[in-house]
């Protein structure tokens, strides 16, 4: 059963909050404001897929809440259609320069409005699954590089705000090349498959999983204390170890194991994310070096803990 998309109606006046809701309830779920104030507070809480704007509001009118919500990260992707009585073709220019979708003129036809809505609700359907696509790995159906650095831009703001911690974990399939020569690419195909279900399996909605690259994986960890973040790394990589993927390759033989690095912290002004991945990628490279299978954690003053 697929889940109804939501509209937004933002319009000072009672009888065309009514008449638009009867317009469209049947085929969307209706949210409504009577203010802009109040739109840009319902927009940010529930995130609409569509905001129908009313351009003459007292206090704050159509153009300064359109203005409002793009200047807001949270809601400035939000497409909006201008609802207004006004004929004047400059107001229509207006909106349509400040990023406006559509621009409908009063008195409403119900067939005009409900074709114009769909029309761009399927557009927005048809936007977000090329964006989820765009941000998946196909092999592994995680979240992809691109994706990752997108969320972490956000948390990281998000982290300095809220004066949050915020975990990051790196993680390596150990020997992987040998294994990828012994059964062919394959096989090792399978394997960063499993790899990535137990992961997945392992954070569920805690955080992002995401395939960086190659046989290496980020967990990403917002709101998460070093010690539950290093509770999250051990049961991965004891359940990686688990599938009990054997191989053997000449003189080696073991099974797929896996090598973790990690680092939480709590940000602030002037520091920088990508510093962040550094700390928990130069521990995962310190983790594979002294023997594999094993996480290490970066700490404050460039100090360093051996977990496993």
């Amino acid at each position: 059963m697929s889940v109804k998309q939501s509209v937004l109606v933002i319009d000072d006046e009672k009888i065309n909050l009514k008449i638009i809701g009867d317009m469209l309830n049947d085929d969307v779920c209706i949210m409504m404001a009577k203010s802009g104030e109040q739109g840009i507070r319902k927009a940010i809480e529930y995130q609409p897929d569509l905001i129908l704007l009313d351009v003459l509001m007292p206090e704050m009118d159509g153009f300064e809440t359109m203005s409002r919500l793009r200047h807001d990260a949270r809601t400035s992707t939000i497409p909006v259609i201008f609802i207004t009585a006004l004929n004047d073709s400059s107001h229509e220019e207006k909106a349509l320069l400040m990023g406006a979708s559509d621009y409908i003129q009063k008195p409403l036809h119900t067939n005009i409005v409900q074709a114009r809505v769909r029309l761009h609700l399927q557009l927005i359907k048809q936007r977000k699954m090329l964006e989820k696509l765009a941000n998946i790995d196909p092999l592994t159906s995680l979240a992809n590089r691109r994706k990752y650095h997108d969320v972490i831009t956000h948390e990281w703001q998000a982290a300095i705000q809220n004066q949050d911690c915020i975990s990051l974990i790196v993680i390596d399939i150990d020997n992987f090349k040998q294994y990828n020569d012994c059964y062919g690419h394959a096989t090792g195909d399978k394997v960063l498959q499993q790899v990535a279900e137990v992961l997945a399996n392992q954070v569920a909605d805690k955080g992002l999983v995401a395939r960086y690259g190659g046989e290496e994986f980020v967990i990403l960890l917002p709101r998460h204390s070093r010690e539950h973040s290093i509770d999250v790394a051990r049961r991965c990589m004891q359940d990686v170890e688990a599938l009990n993927l054997a191989y053997s390759h000449e003189d080696f033989s073991g099974k797929v194991t896996v090598s973790v690095g990690g680092s939480t912290q709590s940000p602030s002004l002037g520091c920088k994310s990508d510093d962040f991945f550094d700390a928990a990628d130069d521990m995962l490279g310190l983790a594979k070096k002294s023997g594999k299978n094993r996480i290490l954690w970066k700490l404050a003053n460039d100090r360093q803990v051996v977990v496993e």
